[in-house]
C-alpha cells in the first residue's frame, strides 16, 4: 500500500482555499498509486478556529465544504482520504454514525462539535471518528470547543484497506493509552494519527518519543501527520513521521514546509520512505520565526512591513528575519535618531539596511521632542526630568511608525524581546507599539545566538556571505539611547543572569525560595519578580507574536494584574 501524508500549510476560516489544497494533494496522490492520503487535524478548517467554532453558521460552511470534497474526489477509485474538520454533535450517535448533518443545539457557548476526523473514499464518508482527548492546558482551550467522542459514547474507527485495518486518532489521543488500546483491541494493526500539535523548542524530538513508546507498546506501526504553518502567535512545524511496530523512525517530513510525504506501506503495516533531519535549536527558532511573520502578514493581507531600525541588536534581528521572510522590497525601515543616539548606531543602521537592499528613511526627532516639551512645560513646571521624557521619545517613535502603517498599508513590527517584556523594560505605545511581535518570546541571550547563527549561513548556492547583522552592533553593549550613556544593565542583571531567572519563574513556575536556592542572589531576583508582577498590564496591551518557548507571554500566561500574591 502506498499513504501520502498531506503535510500542508491550512489558513483558519478559508474552506474554499484549504478545500481545493487538500483535493490537489489528493489527486496527485493518487496520480501516483497512493490508496490513504492523512490529512492533519482540522485540515479542512484550520487549526484552531476558537470561538467560531460556537457558531452554527461556521459548522454548516464545514459541513457543506466536507460534502463537497467528498464529491469532488469521487472519481478517484480507490483512494481513502482520512480528512480533519468539525463535526456537530448531536449527541448519542454510534461508531461510524454520519457526523456532517449540521444539528447543532444547546445555549450560546456550549460546544456544539466534535474534533473528528472523516474517511472519504468514491464520494462516500465510510466512517467518522470524535477526538476523545481534549487538551486544556498551555495554548489549547479545546474542552470550550468541542465534546469528546468519550462523552458522546462514541467509540474507535478502524478502517480495511488493502487487507490492512487502519485505526484513527486524533492529536491529543496519543498522549494517553486509551484511544489506541481501543483502536487496537478493535483490530487496527496501523494507526493514523491527525495533528496540529504546536512548535516548541524540543517539542519535535518529544513527539517521536511518545509516539515510539505508543507504538512499542501497542505493537503497531505509526503515521504521524502534522500541520505546517503560521496561525497568529502560533506555528506549526510539520515534521511529519512514520514509525514502525518496535517505535523506530522509518520516514519523517521536512520542518517548517509544505510536503507530501510518500510512504510504502508493507503487508504488516511496516511504513518506509525518505528521512528529513531535525534542524538543530538555532535553526529551528529561526524557520519557526520566518514562517510565522510570513504567514501573519500574508494571511492577514499586508502588503509589507516597517521596522523602526535603531542601529541596536533587537532591530536588527527583526530586520533579518522580516527580509528572509518576505524579501527585501516588501521591508522598509525607518531610523529616529534622538540627541541621545549615538553616531555609530545612525552609521549602523545604514550599513544593514544597504546591505540587505531594503529601503531606508531617517527622521530625526529633536525638533518633535522639543514640541512635546515646550507644550507640556506649564504642566511640568518644578517637577524634575525622569522616565516621562525618555519614554517621550519612544512614543514619538510609535506615532510615526504608525503613521506610516496607516499611510501605506504595511504592519508595524515591534522589536522587543522575551527578556524586556518579562521586566518591562519596554515603552506602552512607544517602542510597543505595532502590529506584530517577531521576537517577544526570544530571550535576549537567544537574540545574540541568533545573530551570530544567521551571519554564519551561507548563501543560496553555499556560498560565503558578508554579514547580515554587522559585527558591532553584536558587540556593543545594548542601549535604549534614551539619556546620555545609558546601557541596559543600568536598569536590569546582564542578561544571562536574568534570562537563567525569567527561565525558571516564566517556564518553570518556580518561586522566589526556589530560585534563591538555585544560587541566585536573593535581592536581584526580589527584583526580577517585582518586575515581572509590574509589568503585566504592559503585556496585556503588547501586540501578538511567535511563540517558540513552552511559556510564551499570551495564551500560555494567563496572570492578574491586580493581586498582592508574592512568591
Amino acid at each position: 500500500m502506498k499513504l501520502v501524508v498531506a503535510q500542508f500549510n491550512a489558513i483558519v476560516g478559508d474552506l474554499a482555499g484549504n478545500r481545493q489544497r487538500i483535493a490537489q494533494m489528493a489527486r496527485a496522490a493518487h496520480a501516483q498509486g497512493a490508496q490513504v492520503v492523512l490529512t492533519p487535524e482540522l485540515a479542512l478548517c484550520g487549526y484552531p478556529p476558537e470561538d467560531q467554532l460556537l457558531r452554527p453558521a461556521f459548522l454548516h460552511a464545514c459541513a457543506e465544504a466536507l460534502a463537497g470534497l467528498a464529491h469532488e474526489l469521487a472519481d478517484c477509485v480507490g483512494l481513502h482520504l482520512i480528512v480533519g474538520h468539525p463535526a456537530p454533535s448531536a449527541g448519542g450517535q454510534e461508531t461510524g454514525a454520519d457526523l456532517r448533518s449540521p444539528t447543532p443545539s444547546g445555549p450560546h457557548g456550549t460546544p456544539m462539535a466534535f474534533n473528528a476526523a472523516s474517511v472519504l473514499c468514491e464520494g462516500r464518508v465510510l466512517g467518522t471518528y470524535a477526538k476523545r482527548e481534549l487538551p486544556n492546558d498551555h495554548v489549547f482551550d479545546e474542552r470550550r470547543h468541542f465534546r469528546s467522542g468519550r462523552d458522546a459514547g462514541l467509540g474507535p474507527l478502524v478502517l480495511p484497506v488493502q487487507g490492512l485495518r487502519l485505526g484513527v486518532l486524533v492529536c491529543e489521543d496519543v498522549w494517553t493509552d486509551e484511544p489506541a488500546r481501543l483502536a487496537c483491541a478493535a483490530g487496527a494493526q496501523m494507526l493514523c494519527v491527525l495533528n496540529a500539535s504546536p512548535f516548541h523548542l524540543g517539542k519535535a524530538a518529544a513527539r517521536e518519543q511518545r509516539l515510539g513508546e505508543l507504538a512499542r507498546a501497542r505493537g503497531v506501526p505509526l503515521v504521524y501527520a502534522n500541520l505546517v504553518g503560521g496561525q497568529d502567535e502560533l506555528v506549526f512545524d510539520g515534521a511529519s513521521f512514520a514509525l514502525d511496530a518496535q517505535g523506530r523512525l522509518q520516514a519523517r517530513a521536512g520542518s517548517f514546509v509544505e510536503e507530501a510525504l510518500t510512504l510504502a506501506i508493507d503487508a504488516r503495516g511496516t511504513p518506509a520512505g525518505p528521512t528529513a533531519p531535525l534542524p538543530g535549536l538555532e535553526a529551528q527558532v529561526w524557520q519557526a520565526l520566518v514562517m510565522g511573520l510570513r504567514d501573519y502578514v500574508g494571511k492577514n493581507g499586508f502588503a509589507g512591513a516597517i521596522i523602526g531600525l535603531s542601529g541596536g541588536m533587537d532591530s536588527a534581528l527583526v530586520l533579518a528575519l522580516a527580509v528572509d521572510a518576505l524579501g527585501a522590497e516588501r521591508v522598509r525601515t525607518l531610523m529616529m535618531a534622538s540627541p541621545y543616539t549615538a553616531e555609530i548606531s545612525v552609521l549602523d543602521a545604514r550599513r544593514m539596511a544597504a546591505g540587505l537592499g531594503v529601503r531606508h528613511e531617517e527622521i530625526a526627532i529633536a525638533p518633535l521632542v522639543q514640541a512635546f516639551a515646550a507644550a507640556l512645560a506649564p504642566q511640568f513646571a518644578g517637577l524634575p526630568q525622569d522616565l516621562t521624557e525618555e519614554n517621550l521619545q519612544a512614543r514619538i517613535r510609535g506615532t510615526l511608525l504608525m503613521a506610516l502603517s496607516n499611510k501605506t498599508g504595511w504592519i508595524v513590527l515591534t522589536t522587543g524581546n522575551k527578556s524586556e517584556l518579562a521586566t518591562g523594560y519596554c515603552t506602552l505605545y512607544g517602542d510597543m507599539a505595532g502590529g506584530f511581535a517577531v521576537i517577544k518570546d526570544v530571550y535576549k541571550t537567544l537574540v545574540y545566538r541568533l545573530a551570530r547563527w544567521r551571519n554564519a549561513q551561507p548563501g543560496p548556492q553555499g556560498e560565503v556571505v558578508a554579514e547580515i547583522i554587522p559585527e558591532r552592533i553584536i558587540t556593543r553593549a545594548p542601549s535604549a539611547e534614551l539619556r546620555p550613556d545609558q546601557t541596559d544593565q543600568d536598569s536590569l542583571p546582564p542578561y544571562e543572569e536574568l534570562d537563567a531567572i525569567l527561565a525558571r519563574h516564566v517556564e518553570g513556575d518556580e518561586s522566589l525560595q526556589a530560585i534563591v536556592a538555585a544560587g541566585h542572589a536573593r535581592e536581584v531576583v526580589e527584583k526580577v519578580l517585582r518586575l515581572v508582577r509590574l509589568a503585566e498590564y504592559k503585556r496585556r496591551q503588547a501586540p501578538i507574536g511567535v511563540r517558540i518557548t513552552q511559556r510564551a507571554f499570551g495564551r500560555d500566561w494567563r496572570q492578574p494584574i491586580t493581586t498582592k500574591f508574592r512568591a
